[in-house]
């Protein structure tokens, strides 16, 4: 018979190796994603159903997902890089192709997204949409109409970017996102030039503009605004559309009489895809086939969408969406909405180096 000291070692053993066991088998995903960007329904449901463990990290910049992609080794099994910046990455050998045999749900997806991701993601050989949207102005309705007025030109630039206006405004606070790739463009077409433009001479314009109302811009940020405009902290913000929207709900649901607005310029704007990838090193490349063919069901994605009131790629999600979100033009842009709309390719290194620099300078104020 054993002694009590080898029974409670072979009791220990046991449990080590059930333990060890235990842990071997579990699956998991490592989802790095924009912040406030989705139902955490969707990620409890994904669990549910296919038993993997999703850890669910956040950024909001491009830029610092970027640096922790290009640095490799990053952990992650699906990402979400906005279309412009993924197209540097595919070509800096970031991400694995998709195997779509593994995708069976991508039957789903919408053929009018895929041939405007094309520029992007030629054959959308790397990736699949997430969600998309526009780049326009977010604001307080009550706080700009005391500033500027019944006329206020809430649905022009110039609210933002004429220095008469700015000034007015400063007092209840302003936010810019902190996005050369979405400011210089906005900065750009406001002043009639290509929103895409390298040149650098139209760049230093479009900084010269930035520059002209930085004293009264609050903050940078590309995500705090959001509950800023929604408390009423800040009067007006160049933000993303559902971000906007989720503002504009959270203020509904709060009933402090605070109203926030959306607007798409009259000028037009910035058109952004949103994509989810898989990087060329992650570790659990099977468990990130199985999200990204979740997240391809039509009703996970509806469900996000309904939430965060972004547009999405799947075109089999539309007949579960909100009426008064696939209605609205400003979210699913309608053919006269969808004329003032642009997109931008990626920046060559040497412009890349000179929109840093550029980019620096508006931000310090310097």
């Amino acid at each position: 018979m054993p002694s009590i000291i080898a029974r409670l070692a072979i009791a220990i053993a046991t449990t080590t190796a059930l333990t060890m066991s235990s842990l071997a088998e579990e699956r998991v995903v490592n989802v790095y994603n924009w912040s406030d960007y989705i139902d955490e329904a969707v990620l409890e449901d994904f669990t549910a159903e296919t038993g993997i463990r999703v850890v669910y990290d956040v950024f909001d910049t491009n830029e610092l997902l970027e640096t922790k992609l290009l640095s490799g080794g990053s952990g992650y099994d699906v990402v979400v890089p906005s279309a412009e910046f993924l197209a540097r990455q595919i070509q800096a050998g970031v991400f694995q192709p998709l195997d779509k045999a593994k995708l069976p749900n991508i039957a789903n997806m919408w053929d009018k997204i895929e041939e405007k991701l094309e520029p992007y993601d030629p054959g959308n050989a790397y990736s699949v949409n997430y969600m998309w949207g526009t780049t326009g102005i977010g604001y307080n309705v009550e706080k700009v109409t005391e500033r500027l007025g019944e006329e206020a030109p809430v649905d022009n630039w110039s609210l933002v970017f004429d220095p008469a206006n700015m000034e007015k405004l400063a007092d209840c606070g302003v936010h810019f996102l902190d996005a050369p790739s979405e400011m210089l463009p906005a900065a750009l077409n406001y002043l009639g030039l290509n929103p895409g433009s390298t040149d650098q001479a139209e760049l230093q314009q479009a900084a010269d503009l930035l520059l002209s109302v930085r004293p009264h811009v609050q903050k940078f940020h590309s995500s705090e605004y959001v509950q800023a405009l929604a408390n009423g902290d800040i009067c007006v913000a160049i933000g993303f559309s559902g971000d906007v929207f989720q503002s504009i709900a959270a203020a509904d649901e709060a009933d402090n009489g605070v109203t926030v607005a959306y607007s798409i310029p009259t000028q037009g704007t910035q058109l952004w895809f949103d994509q989810m990838a898989i990087p060329a090193d992650a570790p659990n490349v099977e468990e990130a086939y199985e999200f990204l063919n979740f997240m391809m069901k039509p009703e996970p994605i509806a469900t996000a969408t309904n939430y965060v009131y972004y547009a999405n790629g799947n075109k089999a999600s539309q007949a579960l969406l909100e009426e008064d979100l696939i209605n609205d033009p400003t979210i699913y842009p309608d053919a006269e909405t969808e004329a003032k709309l642009f997109t931008k390719l990626p920046y060559d290194q040497r412009t890349q180096r000179v929109v840093t620099r550029l980019w620096q300078r508006v931000t310090t104020g310097s």
